[in-house]
This record gives C-alpha cells, structure tokens and sequence, in this order.
C-alpha cells in the first residue's frame, strides 16, 4: 500500500467524523510498532496540505525495559519534522519485578496511559491520535470475554476529566494495509522486549478473530459495522 492511499483513508475517516479542528495540537502515542508508526507517517504527511492546520507531538512511554532501542524512531521524527518526547518510566519493574502480575497487561496499560496523558498535557495538546485500525474488535472481544459487557473504541471520544480528544484515524484501515505499508516503505519498527508480547489475552482473541474470520468470511467487517452503530 502507498502512503497516498494511506492518506486517502486516514483523510477519509478524519472528515467523516470531523476529527481535527483549526489550531488542533495532536499527540500521537508512538509504541514502536507497525500501527503507530504508520499513523505517524500519515499525519505528519497529512498536516502539509489538510484544510484545517495542526501541529503534532510524537510521543513514547519507556516502560523501563533496558534492551529497548528508540534510536530509529528518534532520527524518523527529525526526519519528518516532528517533535518527539520520550518518557522514562519504572513500569516494567513495577508490573514484573514488584508486583509480578500473572496478567501484567492490564496494570501496564492502565500506568502507560496515566505516564502519557501527562506527558501530553504538558505538551500542551488538546488531542491524542490512537492507531487502532478497522481489525482492532478484538477490544470489543475482550471486553465481552473477560469483563462480561459491551466495550469498545468510538473514532472520535472526548474524556472530560482530561479534557482531551481522543482521535483514530486509522480507523479505515485494514491490519493488511498497515503491514504492506510498512513492508513498502521499510518502516523502521520497533519490536516490544516486553516478556508477554505474543502471549496476551489481546493476542489469544487476535487469534481467535482470525479463525472466525476464516471459518465464517467477512465476520470482522461485520463486526466492525456493529462498532459504528
């Protein structure tokens, strides 16, 4: 996939649901990963020509892991010309050393997001730009499996005791757009030194989707459709 049909989707979902306004200052929380990064490339891209002009602030929670290498997300910022904040934080050891969390994910999660709204408002945003993508139900799966209700993402949400926006503009993606992107363009990914990357919940569901997707064809776009209604 091509950063211009990346941005022809990203554009899409940002007018669809009036996502940026004019003076708009927008996060975007960078993890490293494929999802992240390509939402990076595709707003700073976007920020050029789009009719409504905003500012950006990249942004990374070091959860402490020592063999975490930012370096070449360092130099892709300078490169596009976006300010970038790296927040140091002991999550790692708090979440496996202190506490030694048997389902570390949701303690880390809830700590990463508390480090980052902090590290926004200081920035001075007004807005947070997630990736999740079009394949991302899984947070509605995981909800309804381990809390027993109804949850998931809306594109644009507004959290009042943050008195912050939080915005998906990936919204129309495809995970398989987000990995062709980055194959195309020799994305510099980050891979997670976290000990239970690939043995979450979330990648137990991800798993799961994608049998069901394979046994029952189109059931995630279905899915995705109950999501915007």
């Amino acid at each position: 996939m091509t950063l211009q049909q990346v941005l022809s989707q990203v554009r899409r979902a940002a007018d669809d649901y009036e996502m940026i306004q004019d003076g708009d200052k927008i996060a975007v929380g960078i993890s490293g990963g494929k999802d992240s990064l390509t939402l990076l490339y595709a707003l700073s891209t976007l920020r050029r020509f789009y009719p409504h002009p905003f500012e950006l602030h990249a942004v990374t929670v070091d959860l402490g892991f020592e063999n975490l290498n930012l370096g070449k997300i360092e130099a892709l910022c300078k490169e596009l010309d976006v300010p970038y904040t790296i927040v140091p934080t002991q999550i790692a050891s708090i979440v496996f050393d202190q506490r030694k969390e048997k389902n570390p994910c949701a303690l880390c999660a809830k700590m990463r997001k508390g480090a980052l709204n902090e590290a926004i408002r200081g920035a001075g945003c007004n807005k947070i730009a997630y990736a999740h993508h079009k394949d991302d139900v899984e947070t509605l799966m995981l909800s309804l499996i381990y809390e027993g209700r109804f949850h998931t993402f809306a594109p644009v949400t507004f959290l009042d005791r943050m008195n912050l926006t939080v915005i998906r503009p990936l919204v129309y993606m495809k995970e398989a757009d987000v990995i062709g992107f980055v194959h195309k363009h020799d994305v510099p990914v980050v891979k997670s030194p976290c000990p239970a990357d690939g043995h979450t919940r979330r990648e137990y569901v991800k798993q799961l989707l994608r049998q069901l997707n394979l046994e029952n064809p189109g059931v995630k776009d279905r899915m995705f459709t109950a999501v915007q209604s």
